[in-house]
């Protein structure tokens, strides 16, 4: 187990510099590897769910299940005992938290569980989506409002690997290393990650306890290797196997071995580039689009001049790969734009600047047509108007 205390000096990246004190080092000597323990500034934890942000969850929005769920002695709470119906432009609606319900099942010991907040809650919402760029994997984020005397959960092992950090309260962690249980006081500005697999457990507290995990559901080499090969499987006859293969299994030994060698074949002649490129290419087209502040840019986008300050909207990539012939893609996260190879020089421009004017293309486009870019690129969600 280690514990950086260090500083994050900002970069290209901002939520693994965060949780982790320096994106390199992580990436280089702690993914998938240990435990490591990150202590920062509580406010820049705090900031991403506080106690005030759970209040005014759970109690004055129309939060819905599956989003919120109760828990208490190790058993999920029946969603009825803690959701009412209502009925919204003559359509019922089900599932709906009833703040009041909700806090007594709280105050009797309940744990209350705020699930997928990365979809509801825009902290956290952007940290996850810069997040998932920097690793290249898919992120999540859940949150575990405890109250004080909770006697937490035994230890087990989580199928992902995980950042917990404390915003509110204190709460005590086993964690289990190659050197046996060390005990870890989680509290605010405090962050922890643990590999997959990694033995842990929470104990009592004695102080009311909000925490956040962030969950990052890995893609593996298995995965990777499956989704290459299924291209190549799906290239073998799906032809019936010989009648009375039971008691005679020689032609199926036969056939089998004759299938399996020209798929060996297959499998040697399979480009490994392309697989890599279009893995990058379906990561980086199904992320949820994240449009924060969407609605200010369809307003503002149709008297977009030479001089308007636009920024890369944060979380979003753009990234750019061959398309047919005279065409590059530009993969935004959640899309992919189809765009002329002409524009590609401006585009790598729009890359590598934070903030920008439609002017700083001048050696890339002429006015009409940087423009007419610009405007599509905060269409399509890249880039935002400055006020």
């Amino acid at each position: 187990m280690t514990l950086d205390d260090r500083t994050p000096v900002g970069g290209p990246h901002p939520a693994l510099d965060l949780l982790s004190g320096d994106a390199r080092t992580f990436l280089e000597k702690v993914w998938a590897s240990r435990v490591h323990l990150h202590r920062t500034a509580p406010a820049d934890l705090v900031g991403l769910l506080s106690l005030d942000d759970a209040d005014h969850l759970l109690t004055s929005t129309a939060i819905r299940t599956p989003s919120v769920r109760l828990a208490q002695d190790g058993a999920v709470l029946a969603e009825s005992s803690y959701t009412r119906s209502a009925t919204l432009a003559g359509k019922q609606l089900t599932g709906l938290v009833d703040g009041r319900r909700a806090l007594a099942a709280f105050a009797d010991g309940a744990t209350v569980v705020l699930q997928g907040l990365h979809r509801y809650h825009p902290p956290l919402t952007r940290l996850v989506a810069e997040l998932e760029l920097e690793l290249g994997h898919p992120c999540q984020a859940n949150a575990y409002l405890t109250p004080p005397g909770s006697q937490g959960f035994a230890v087990h092992a989580d199928r992902h690997d995980v950042f917990v950090f404390q915003t509110a309260g204190t709460k005590q962690w086993e964690v289990h290393g190659p050197d046996g249980p060390e005990e870890v006081l989680l509290e605010p500005g405090l962050s922890m990650y643990l590999p997959t697999g990694t033995p842990h457990a929470a104990r009592a507290q004695d102080t009311v306890s909000l925490h956040v995990t962030i969950g990052i559901n890995q893609l593996t080499w298995r995965g990777l290797v499956r989704r290459t090969l299924e291209p190549l499987l799906a290239e073998v006859p799906d032809d019936h196997l010989p009648a009375g293969w039971l008691d005679d299994r020689g032609p199926v030994a036969t056939g089998l071995a004759d299938r399996l060698e020209a798929l060996a074949a297959r499998v040697r002649e399979a480009d490994a580039e392309a697989a890599a490129e279009r893995e990058v290419r379906r990561f980086l087209s199904t992320r949820p689009p994240r449009l924060p502040g969407g609605l200010h840019d369809v307003l503002r986008v149709g008297s977009l001049t030479d001089e308007t300050p636009l920024r890369r909207r944060a979380g979003h990539p753009c990234v750019l790969v061959p398309g047919a012939e005279g065409r590059v893609e530009v993969l935004l996260g959640d899309r992919v734009l189809d765009v002329p190879a002409r524009v590609a020089p401006a585009i790598e421009e729009v890359r590598a600047r934070g903030e920008l004017r439609p002017a700083d293309l001048a050696e890339h486009l002429d006015p009409q047509s940087r423009l007419v870019l610009c405007r599509r690129l905060v269409r399509e969600g890249l880039l935002e108007v400055l006020p």
